[in-house]
This record gives structure tokens, sequence and C-alpha cells, in this order.
């Protein structure tokens, strides 16, 4: 793979986490994640899902039943933020493996599974376009340009999963996110809000780097 291709998709990327008009449109991507994150941690902790919104401004939710506190709640509300993240790390470790067509698959499963859940007509769109995206590159790009896609996506989901938990911070010393995660694991904990902000960022950002430092080297 020529230098080019090695930089292009991390700076593509980068350029769509970083501005803010572009951000906008392409948080859609990351807010997929995080609600599929809350879903199938919602799904293995024994919790009954009962459906997925996505939002035109962004904003998400996922909605379970069973009990109110207890270590499965936890655990779902932690997965929203660090899934995108955690995704990205293991994108990165498929890529550096040369497996890039199962990631591309893979990523083209977990989205029509998730399409099963999602109750409202936004949502739906966002996850077949993200699908259809996917599965054509998987199809029909020549394996240069899906490795260079695989590439992207890596990135793509490491640096936009950073972004979101200083937006969350931010709205929340505004007092714009009482219902937040990190406001909901504080309720059911008693650990401060700010401290499953931090523990959000440690993961994020350590992420972030730990998969650059596997995908650099490309």
């Amino acid at each position: 793979m020529s230098t080019f291709a090695q930089w292009a998709p991390a700076v593509l990327a980068l350029v769509l986490v970083a501005s803010p008009g572009i951000w906008r449109l392409s948080r859609n991507t990351i807010t997929i994640a995080h609600e599929g994150g809350h879903a199938l941690v919602a799904l293995l902790t024994g919790r009954r899902l009962e459906g997925i919104k996505l939002n035109s401004d962004t904003s998400g939710v996922t909605v379970s039943s069973g009990r109110p506190t207890g270590l499965a709640v936890v655990l779902m509300y932690l997965a929203g933020y660090v899934t995108p993240s955690l995704l990205g790390l293991g994108a990165a470790a498929l890529v550096t493996a040369d497996h890039v067509r199962p990631l591309l698959w893979a990523t083209v499963g977990l989205l029509a599974a998730m399409l099963v859940m999602i109750r409202n007509l936004f949502g739906v769109l966002s996850v077949v376009a993200t699908g259809a995206v996917m599965f054509a590159v998987s199809w029909y790009a020549t394996a240069e340009w899906q490795a260079a896609f695989a590439l992207f996506v890596a990135w793509f989901l490491l640096l936009g999963g950073v972004r979101p938990v200083g937006e969350l911070q931010s709205r929340r010393m505004r007092g714009r996110a009482p219902e937040s995660d990190a406001d909901q694991l504080a309720r059911i904990t008693r650990v401060p809000g700010l401290v499953w902000v931090l523990v959000f960022a440690v993961v994020t950002i350590g992420a972030l780097l730990l998969g650059g430092r596997m995908l650099l080297p490309l």
C-alpha cells in the first residue's frame, strides 16, 4: 500500500470528526455504534430489548426492561460511549491482520441485526444507508479500495469515539444533559457523573492511542 493510501484514510477521518459542519452529519454513524453498544450489552446481560431510536439531531435512545439497578444496567449505560472506540480498536486489529473483507461483512451483519430493533424512520434510513455503503464496498470495490476503506472505518471510529465524550461533559457543565449515561450511572452507583465521564475518556483515548499505534506502521 502506498504512503498516500496509508495516510489518506486517517486524514479524511480526522476532517470528518474535527470539522463542525461535517461532524454534525458524520456523527450519526457514531450514534449508531453508541446505541448498538447499549442494545448488545442489554441483550448479553439478560435484559429485554424493547427498541432503538436514532434521531436527526444525532441523539439516540435504547429502551430495555429489567431491574433498574444492578450490574446489568450499569454495564448497559457504560457501553454506549465506549463502544465506537472499542469497535474501532477491533477494526484496527482486523485491518492489521489483513482481514478486511471479514471486517466489512461483520459490520453489515451487525447493522442488519440492529435494523430489526429500530423504531423510527430516520433510524431505519441511517442504518440502511450505512449498511448499503459497507455492502457496496465489500462487494464491488477492489481489494486496494477495500483496504483503504477499512482503514478509514477504523480511524473514524477511533477518532469519532473521543469527541462525544468532550461534548457530553460540555453539555453537563451547562446543565443540558441531566439524563446522560454518566448521570444515570451516578444515580445508580452513587459515583459522581464526572468520574464516569473520566472513565469514558480513559477508554476512548486509550483505544485511540492503541489503535493508532497498530495502524500507523501500515
